[in-house]
């Protein structure tokens, strides 16, 4: 298909506003096809419309149902074929392989919601059974389980084109959960965008299902999107990026006449912690962080960008041996000039820092769009006291902090701001003696890894994908594996509720294979 540039509202294709804007070959620099028109808040208000009265026959939708959607969609972003792949590629210069891997994971995440709404046990239904002869008192019928929560605003990400953009794992779950969703496109690959938004309307009108309950619109977040967040019907915000973006969202949200829960992922330095033993062979230590610090020019919300560790003479070969792995990296094209830019502007704001010692950068001279690596140095002292130094450098860059002992490396760690990883080398022995070291670096983050490094996010069951603020606005959930579902549902109780009307989950006779409580026991149907 061809890129129309033009806003999904329900079912169709809109463009009314008199702004539009260009992508660019992020090469060649040559405009790609498409005028990509801002939504109108004539538009805006429309796909609000039309997303409310969604929401009332989406969220009786069966499981089933909901998961054939989501499978549908998935088969229909495969359908898009090379097409795909080539306006990927052109938009943020990330290579075939990288691309092609992405939207296998972007579909596996989707199939992987289809499959837990088969299970059906995510929804934690329980049954309390009336007992009318108890005494001194009845007991009425009381059933509860988890419920969608309606519409939901999900703005996409700027360093995953597709596994945390249009089709990614806040629409999947946002969907999966009964929620409709309405994408605000991010600029820097919007015909990415069209296309997977495409793939998706698809979906909605093979499976039936109604019309909003898919919506996505181009525009600016200070207009298009926060006309839409500060919208009484929208009931919950998904968000992947800045600090000062995901904040935004946040305080307007909290500005409401009614308050809704923002989702926002944002900054995070990822500390890794070496503990003397994982010195003992500074050059395999050395080359696998190297490689961790310049993956994808260090464009990972998981980006190593911070080491902690203890001086002595191998901490000092560990130095030397990084340094020269970093003056041999190649600089690449970062994935949009503003990135770079930004890239450039905070580190040399770091660099500039008190105290700061720059060890190396990488030697070959870079061009415009590329991002060169950086790796630095600072005490232990300096860095307890300055909190900037916390600030998150989005690109390959990578601080060391030098301790004077153990005890300099807690109060260090015990300063740090909330993280989405962090990281402990060491062997199994040194691990164990330090346990309290190991239980201060939890406190500080939502998930912890030993002997490895943070780049690379699984999405299954049990990955946690969030962290304390400010690496997330709520350390309670994930936005990647199946846990992601809990943020867009809400507890309801049914108290001596009709059959008929009941949701089929919390019904007697319940076809699905779903864990239930009854009457304080655990249960499990058969299929």
């Amino acid at each position: 298909m061809s890129i129309h540039g033009k806003n999904f509202i329900g079912n169709k294709l809109s463009a009314t506003g008199d702004k539009s804007s260009k992508i660019y070959d992020i090469n060649s620099g040559n405009a790609l096809d498409g005028d990509f028109y801002h939504a109108t808040s004539y538009e805006v208000n429309t796909a609000l419309q039309l997303a409310n009265k969604a929401f009332i026959v989406y969220k009786q939708k069966t499981q089933n149902q909901r998961a054939d959607f989501l499978d549908a969609i998935a088969d229909e972003i495969m359908n898009l074929g090379d097409e795909l792949i080539l306006r990927t590629m052109s938009e943020s210069n990330l290579p075939r392989p990288r691309i092609e891997g992405e939207r296998g994971r972007t579909m596996g995440q989707i199939k992987m919601f289809a499959t837990l709404l088969r299970d059906g046990s995510w929804v934690e239904a329980s049954i309390d059974t009336a007992l009318p002869n108890r005494t001194p008192l009845a007991r009425n019928d009381l059933r509860k389980m988890l419920r969608p929560l309606g519409i939901v605003s999900v703005f996409e990400a700027s360093n995953f084109p597709l596994a945390f953009a249009c089709a990614g794992g806040d629409t999947a779950s946002a969907l999966a959960a009964g929620c409709p969703v309405i994408v605000k496109a991010h600029s820097s690959h919007s015909g990415t965008s069209e296309l997977i938004a495409s793939a998706i309307i698809k979906a909605v009108k093979k499976c039936d299902m109604p019309s909003g309950t898919f919506c996505m619109v181009h525009g600016s977040g200070r207009s298009v999107g926060q006309q839409i967040v500060m919208d009484e019907r929208v009931k919950a915000v998904g968000f992947t990026g800045s600090t000062q973006g995901g904040m935004n969202l946040f305080n307007i949200a909290n500005k409401r006449k009614t308050p809704i829960p923002v989702f926002a992922e944002m900054g995070s330095i990822n500390p890794c912690v070496f503990l003397p033993s994982s010195l003992e062979d500074t050059k395999k230590l050395a080359s696998m962080y190297a490689f961790s610090i310049t993956l994808g020019v260090g464009q990972f919300c998981t980006n190593p960008g911070l080491i902690l560790a203890i001086k002595g003479a191998k901490l000092e070969e560990f130095k030397s041996d990084l340094k020269k792995e970093i003056e041999a990296s190649s600089p690449a094209i970062m994935l949009s000039k503003s990135i770079q830019e930004s890239y450039e502007e905070n580190k040399n704001k770091a660099i500039e820092q008190d105290g700061i010692i720059l060890l190396a950068q990488a030697t070959q001279e870079n061009t415009s769009s590329q991002g060169r690596a950086v790796f630095t140095s600072v005490d232990a002292e300096v860095f307890i006291q300055n909190n900037k130094l916390q600030e998150e450098v989005f690109g390959p860059y990578c601080l060391l902090v030098e301790c004077k002992d153990i005890k300099e490396l807690n109060e260090a760690i015990s300063c740090l701001d909330g993280q989405l990883t962090a990281t402990v080398m060491g062997s199994n022995s040194e691990i164990v003696e330090h346990i309290n070291l190991i239980s201060n670096l939890e406190n500080k983050c939502g998930r912890i890894l030993f002997n490895s490094v943070p780049t690379g996010v699984e999405v299954c069951h049990s990955m946690q994908h969030g962290g304390p603020f400010p690496a997330s606005t709520d350390s309670r959930f994930t936005s990647v594996g199946t846990g992601a579902i809990k943020r867009f549902v809400r507890p309801v109780c049914f108290q001596d509720c009709p059959s008929e009307i009941l949701p089929q989950e919390l019904k007697d006779e319940n076809p699905l294979n779903i864990f239930r409580i009854l009457n304080g026991e655990n249960t499990k149907n058969s299929v």
